[in-house]
């Protein structure tokens, strides 16, 4: 059984008056991946931002409850937020490349963090690379820019970044939507690949990708967490007739 990564308390957020979750509680395994699913507006990417606070960033935001991360709570006011989100790496659901070279993406994480030797940068680029299954496609094209790659090839670079400063957790917010069918199977098998060595949350509106990928799976529904089990009794046999609803495509 792995051991519990991220421990989340009473979890509740509103924007100004509207109560957008409402008192989540549940347990993240370590290097498995987690997915949420449920329809649009319930809350999923809400609650993945509070895993690493990005919704600080949203104004009239206030939270209560507790998210800890290896026995730590990230919500403490003596917390390093800049830290936490070296640890606690995001992946947007638009491929977000900055507009720099392919090297340049990659290194820019590690320069920040006081890298400069240039082989040190060149070998965290190769080995990010290689993690996000993208170096050969890339290898003779370093110094090119990011965005002259195809969107499946952009996601990738963009998870290759988040791997470069060494993070645990990786989030993704619907990290396939805006990709064809084969690059979002580049996608599945490359979190596949890398919940061996992170702890790997999701986000999908694809009920199909959370079924192939994930190990857990938690249904949001209005802000609520509805149900979160083993993925497969959620999909096969689920607790609650909401959970079953849903999946089998009666509402939602």
């Amino acid at each position: 059984m792995n051991d519990i990564k991220v421990k989340v308390k009473d979890l509740s957020l509103r924007y100004g008056t509207n109560l957008a979750l409402k008192g989540i509680s549940m347990d993240i395994p370590e290097k498995m991946v987690t997915a949420f699913i449920g329809p649009s507006g319930c809350g999923k990417s809400t609650f993945l931002r509070t895993l690493n606070r990005m919704n600080d960033l949203i104004d009239n935001v206030s939270i209560e409850g507790e998210v800890f991360i290896d026995n730590t709570n990230i919500y403490d006011k003596n917390i390093d937020v800049v830290n936490l989100r070296k640890k606690v790496g995001m992946i947007f659901q638009k491929s977000n490349p900055f507009a720099k070279s392919v090297y340049d993406n990659i290194a820019f994480g590690p320069r920040i963090n006081g890298i400069s030797n240039k082989s040190n940068l060149d070998e965290i680029v190769e080995r990010s690379l290689q993690q996000a299954a993208i170096w050969d496609e890339v290898k003779d094209r370093l110094f090119h820019s990011a965005l002259s790659l195809s969107g499946g090839q952009q996601q990738r670079i963009c998870i290759a970044r988040s791997l470069a400063v060494n993070p645990e957790i990786i989030l993704m917010d619907e990290p396939a939507s805006a990709l064809d069918p084969i690059s979002t199977a580049k996608i599945e098998e490359l979190i596949d690949e890398l919940k061996k060595k992170y702890t790997i949350i999701i986000v999908t509106h694809n009920m199909q990708q959370a079924a192939r990928i994930s190990s857990k799976t938690g249904f949001f529904y209005l802000g609520k967490l509805i149900e979160y089990n083993a993925t497969e009794k959620i999909f096969t046999n689920p607790d609650v007739k909401q959970t079953e609803d849903y999946i089998t495509g009666r509402f939602g």
